[in-house]
C-alpha cells in the first residue's frame, strides 16, 4: 500500500509542477490554486507512503521520478528543447533511483 501511496505522491507532485507553468506566474488563477491542491495532496500521500517506506527511498524515488517525469512533460507538451546531454541526464536519475531501489533490498 505504501507504494501506492507514493505512486500518487508522485502524480500529484507532476500534476503541481505543471499547473505552475501553466499558471504563468501566479496570473492565471485556477492553476495557481491547483498548484497548492495538487501540491498538498502529494505531500499527504507522501508523508502516509513515509509511514512503511525508508525516506532516503520514498524521497528519491518521488523526486527522481516526479523530475524526469517532468522533463519528458516539459519536452513534450511545452516544446522545450531537447539534448543527447539531456536524455543522458534523465537516464542517469532513472538508474540512480532503480539503484537505490536495488540498494534496498527490492522492497
Amino acid at each position: 500500500m505504501s507504494y501506492l501511496y507514493l505512486v500518487g505522491a508522485i502524480m500529484f507532485e507532476i500534476f503541481g509542477t505543471t499547473c505552475m507553468k501553466l499558471s504563468e506566474g501566479f496570473t492565471r488563477t485556477l492553476p495557481s490554486i491547483f498548484i497548492f491542491i495538487f501540491y498538498g495532496i502529494s505531500f499527504a500521500m507522501l508523508t502516509l507512503a513515509l509511514k512503511r517506506l525508508d525516506l532516503s527511498l520514498a524521497y528519491a524515488i518521488w523526486a527522481g521520478l516526479g523530475t524526469a517525469c517532468i522533463t519528458v512533460i516539459g519536452i513534450w507538451y511545452f516544446n522545450e528543447p531537447n539534448s543527447a546531454f539531456k536524455m543522458l541526464s534523465l537516464a542517469l536519475i532513472i538508474i540512480g533511483v532503480v539503484g537505490l531501489n536495488l540498494s534496498n533490498g527490492g522492497h
